[in-house]
């Protein structure tokens, strides 16, 4: 008998879900994070899931692993250092960028600009030329390169970055330098734009590659540290990293292309909430992944969760595909503090982390943390042990919010329920990013909280929304292990195809399109997916002719071949109506064309609870004395495995499991579905009625070919 393990590692715990392959039947863990050696982490917590199963971890022949490494490298700045090949007259594309200063006008005064990753000092020019085309204007210079790769050996690099202009177009100049940088430079990795991003805009390329390059030692070595450390416990276990579009990578491509795991941890929740939230019925999902360190946010729409085609971490921005998730320094061990200047309370991004952690946790932490403001609210019942064995320390963290309190005159229940509201407002605004900002009313969609402590801010962020209902999945401290567990092996492919529809054909783009399909399946192919698994989507990036923005769109080639280039156009002008209010009577320009291949994922058996009544008195464990807005009450706390389908558990209420613990405020109810999952109302809610359909513009169809423009218009009379 097999069994698959998932595996998240998160800032400051790991969690892991066990699946048996044939029946379905899962077992969790959560186990404190190590984050000077992740993998010690890992393999505690997969004896600690395994002693709970009752299996020899032997028996585990999948590894499914959603990791911070490469996000935590770019965070820290503890990445290799990198040396860049450049063609000549561009060796400051690094430093040049796209001159964007984030934070508005006043950005310019205070905006500290980081360095770049791959210092000028370490940057080298090829003498080469190659046209937009493809085309060889000016023959590599060998000589002078290796000259300038021996001058680069003296910098002591870790690492080698090639990105040539126009190589998306033509890589022939890229892979000889990357030979010839084998030869001159042994035992340094070398990363080649045209491998990593083949796609036009120089900055673009070159900032991906590099950040590939700069995270590529360590994650490597990671990789190859846990594939042994795994292989002692677990003797020909296969290991797969999740990517940030929420597929699965082999060790070895995750190893060599990093770049593609910076959002590798969050979306195992996002891929976990999917799968859970379908099932339940609810397609329309915010997901709030609540951690120790962090909460990371997004949005699901008709049963899919929304892609992007750049990641950003810190303020490095890279072109590569990945879930669209938001992160904000909102989590259990966000340290609360009150600046002596202002005397307004302030909640992270500042984190107490695994080591020491909060107050609560007895391990060294002095400072009031998120987690500790729940503690003296009563919203972690005085049985409860995180993680089904961490006791808590009431009095440190008592100790702890009490600076706050003294630093704002309050009570110690109101700064910590200060530091409770401030936080969730805090996650507001991401959910404001991914919803609002995007032309998405958080009215029409269900909300799930999730993570170690999503469930205790989900009912408070569904109100502040107005998102109904508020989900809190069975597990939810371990959901993005499930992510892990259930994904399916992805690759993609894109190419730069810059042509006006006037230019181009239907035909043309589905004969490029499938030929990036057939290259893109060949790999997972290699990872034992048979060819009648493989579903395929199609993507293609366009714009206005003439116009800089460009807007990812999904397409359907049944679709093309039916409609023909208007199945684009249509969904491009939509999208474009959608963002910015308006469409242009313009030609439409392709840009990028790009496949995904992805292979079947497992299916896991969820479990069926029995019917009852609406009275869950059957799971009352004790009653806890809280403090909810503003007053205090008495919650009654459930034990979340003795609850059945049917029952309502009216609020105020506390629900406790092993690595949760689900908060229900006053005037809500909670009804727990046949799955399991406890969907949250304000009492006497009424269902939202689903908005009208915008009026349809009255534009005309965008021309085949640009019209020549109108004569100016004569100003009125008596204007100038």
């Amino acid at each position: 008998m097999s069994y698959r393990l998932g595996v998240d590692v998160g800032g400051t715990f790991t969690d892991l879900l066990l699946v048996n392959e044939k029946s379905g039947q899962t077992w969790s863990a959560k186990v404190p994070s190590t984050p000077a050696d992740q993998s010690v982490g890992v393999l505690t917590g997969i004896r600690k899931v395994c002693e709970r199963a009752g299996i020899d971890p032997k028996q585990i022949d999948h590894v499914m692993h959603g990791t911070t490494v490469a996000t935590n490298t770019v965070l820290t700045g503890t990445g290799a250092r990198c040396g860049l090949v450049t063609t000549k007259g561009y060796r400051q594309v690094l430093q040049i960028a796209r001159s964007y200063v984030p934070g508005g006008l006043g950005g310019w005064i205070i905006y500290n600009k980081s360095l770049p990753m791959a210092p000028l000092a370490c940057t080298i020019e090829a003498d080469e030329r190659v046209s937009a085309k493809g085309e060889v204007v000016r023959v590599l210079d060998e000589k002078a390169l290796r000259q300038s790769l021996r001058t680069l050996k003296s910098k002591n690099i870790e690492a080698l970055t090639v990105s040539l202009i126009n190589s998306f177009a033509n890589d022939s100049h890229e892979k000889r330098v990357r030979e010839i940088a084998l030869e001159e430079l042994p035992g340094t990795p070398v990363s080649i734009s045209s491998e990593v991003v083949p796609e036009m805009q120089e900055y673009e390329r070159t900032v991906t590659t590099v950040a590939n390059s700069y995270v590529r030692p360590r994650v490597d070595r990671y990789v190859k540290n846990l594939r042994a450390k795994l292989g002692e416990v677990a003797e020909g276990v296969k290991l797969h990293i999740l990517r940030s579009d929420g597929g699965l990578a082999s060790a070895s491509s995750a190893a060599e292309y990093p770049v593609n795991l910076l959002m590798s941890g969050p979306a195992g929740g996002v891929t976990g909430a999917l799968w859970v939230a379908v099932q339940a019925g609810f397609p329309n999902l915010l997901t709030v992944d609540v951690g120790g360190t962090s909460t990371d946010v997004a949005l699901i729409r008709n049963g899919e969760a929304r892609l992007r085609r750049e990641t950003t971490v810190g303020d490095v921005t890279v072109r590569a595909s990945s879930v669209d998730i938001r992160t904000v320094g909102a989590g259990g061990g966000s340290i609360a503090h009150v600046p002596e200047l202002t005397k307004a309370l302030r909640v992270g991004p500042q984190s107490a982390g695994a080591d020491p952690g909060p107050a609560a946790y007895n391990r060294g932490g002095t400072e009031p943390t998120v987690a500790d403001a729940n503690i003296v609210l009563g919203y972690l019942p005085a049985m409860q042990k995180l993680g089904g064995d961490m006791v808590l320390n009431r009095e440190l963290a008592h100790a702890a919010v009490k600076k706050v309190a003294d630093g704002l005159g309050l009570s110690v229940k109101d700064a910590a329920l200060g530091i409770y509201n401030i936080v969730n407002e805090n996650m507001v605004g991401a959910l404001r990013l991914v919803s609002v900002e995007q032309g998405y009313d958080p009215r029409d969609y269900a909300l799930m909280g999730f993570g170690g402590a999503g469930p205790i801010h989900s009912n408070a962020l569904s109100r502040l929304l107005g998102s109904w209902p508020s989900i809190v999945p069975p597990g939810p401290g371990v959901l993005c292990a499930l992510g892990d567990a259930t994904t399916a092996v992805r690759d993609e492919r894109a190419r730069t195809y810059v042509r006006q529809f006037s230019l181009t054909s239907a035909k043309e783009v589905e004969k490029v399109l499938k030929e990036l399909a057939t290259d893109a399946s060949k790999g997972i192919e290699n990872e034992g997916v048979a060819k009648k698994d493989i579903r395929t989507t199609y993507q293609v990036d366009v714009r206005y002719r003439g116009q800089g923005l460009r807007l990812a769109v999904n397409i359907d080639l049944a679709d093309l071949q039916k409609r023909g280039l208007k199945a684009i156009s249509d969904q491009f002008d939509a999208e474009h109506e959608r963002l910015f209010t308006f469409a242009l009577d313009l030609e439409h320009e392709l840009v990028t064309l790009r496949a995904a291949v992805q292979g079947p994922g497992i299916k896991i058996k969820r479990t069926v609870l029995k019917k009852s009544g609406p009275d869950p008195k059957a799971a009352v464990v004790a009653k806890q004395k809280s403090y909810m807005d503003g007053k205090d009450v008495t919650a009654i706390v459930y034990d979340r495995a003795k609850l059945k389908a049917g029952n309502k558990i009216k609020g105020p209420a506390i629900v406790m499991e092993m690595d949760s613990t689900t908060v229900i405020l006053p005037k809500h109810t909670g009804t727990v579905d046949v799955y399991g999952n406890i969907l949250i109302y304000p009492d006497g809610y009424k269902a939202r009625k689903a908005p009208k359909a915008a009026a349809k513009a009255t534009r005309k169809p965008a021309p085949t070919a640009r019209k020549p423009a109108k004569a100016a218009r004569k100003p009125a009379k008596g204007k100038k």
